[in-house]
Order: C-alpha cells, then sequence, then structure tokens
C-alpha cells in the first residue's frame, strides 16, 4: 500500500491516479495515523513552502514522517514542494526550517538567460546520474513537466540524482537511504513520470 499524505496542499487525485497507473496500491492519508498501515509513501505538494511545513506540523505529519521513515525505514517520494519540504530550509517569502532530511536550501530560480521566465512551466530534459534507480528504463536526457520558483541547492552533491538546464544547472531529482524526490511532477510527465514511479515501487532500499 502507498501512501499519499494529504496535509491539504498538492494535486492528490492526479498523484493517486498515478501511483494506480504504476501498479501501486494507492491510499490517501489525511491522518497521521494511517501511515502505520502502508509500506511506502508519497510526499505531494504544490504552493508555497511556509504554508506546507506549517500544515504538516499542525497536523501531526511531520513526527508520523520521521517515525515511518527513520525509525521504520519505508521508502517515501517527494514530489515537487514535497521535496523542496525535505530540505533544511528555504529563502521564499523569508526563511523557513524544513524537515532538514537533506542539507540543502531553497532558493529562487535566477536563469542566467533573461528571456526565461519564472516560475519555470513545461517541459524540460533531465540529464540523470547512470546509477539512478529512478530513472532505470529511461532513454537518455528524458523530458518532465515542471512547474516551479524555487529549487533545492544541495551541499551534498551525492544527493543530486538529476539536474535541467534552466539558465543553469537546476536539482531535479535528489535521493539518499530510503528518501527520493523530484522537482519535477511525475503524475504529469506521461509515460516517463509512470516510469519514474514504476521505478519507486520496485526500489528495496
Amino acid at each position: 500500500m502507498v501512501g499519499i499524505v494529504d496535509y491539504g496542499m498538492g494535486n492528490l487525485l492526479s498523484v493517486y491516479n498515478a501511483v494506480e497507473t504504476a501498479g501501486g496500491n494507492a491510499k490517501i492519508c489525511s491522518t497521521p495515523q494511517e501511515l502505520a498501515r502502508v509500506s511506502r509513501i508519497v510526499l505531494p505538494g504544490v504552493g508555497a513552502f511556509r504554508d506546507c511545513i506549517k500544515n504538516l506540523t499542525d497536523k501531526g505529519f511531520v513526527d508520523a514522517l520521521d517515525e515511518a521513515v527513520f525509525h521504520e525505514g519505508k521508502p517515501i517520494f517527494g514530489i515537487c514542494l514535497g521535496m523542496q519540504v525535505m530540505a533544511h530550509r528555504s529563502f521564499e517569502g523569508g526563511e523557513y526550517q524544513g524537515l532538514g532530511w537533506f542539507e540543502a536550501d531553497v532558493v529562487r530560480l535566477k536563469p542566467d538567460d533573461p528571456s526565461l521566465r519564472v516560475p519555470q512551466i513545461g517541459w524540460n530534459n533531465v540529464g540523470y546520474r547512470p546509477d539512478s534507480f529512478l530513472f532505470a528504463g529511461h532513454p537518455e536526457n528524458p523530458d518532465f513537466y515542471f512547474v516551479h520558483s524555487y529549487y533545492m541547492k544541495c551541499d551534498q552533491k551525492d544527493d543530486i540524482h538529476a539536474t535541467c538546464d534552466y539558465g543553469g544547472a537546476v536539482t531535479a531529482a535528489v535521493g539518499k537511504n530510503n528518501i527520493v524526490a523530484t522537482q519535477f511532477h511525475p503524475e504529469k510527465s506521461q509515460d516517463y513520470g509512470v516510469q519514474v514511479l514504476q521505478n519507486f515501487l520496485k526500489w528495496r532500499p
């Protein structure tokens, strides 16, 4: 069972349908207690970092996620804002503390090319590490769908699984231990996105 965290922010139905299409048995978890009854977790997110961490905290999900991920070792997949909130802190609209799972800051996109607008909205090619299980079965430089104004700037380069070029290198996927996440939306990325989710479902960290 794949638990999709419902903390009030995220396109839950699209993520639910994508997990089901990838072959998973999905369940939307609206309470922290429900995470105890799933074997894998997806943390989606659309919106602002401040609201994300506040909602996770207010609804009791922070402690439940720490228990599931660090004590029980359940694999977790963060999507877009769900990836960013895994960072140490964000500078979106101020400075806010995140979950602290990655030594990283969430910073605003600042493309070198003035013709590139922020947010980045649309399809972009991704270059990935050859040893990244997330991209097994993909061709070289597959394209995925992005919608974001901020990105995760990682202190530990080994945590970066993939990048895209948007007027400079932008972190597109990260991972360590039993935690993985993508800045792009696999649920909006057609066959390539489904393949990423399938790889997550088969993963045995």
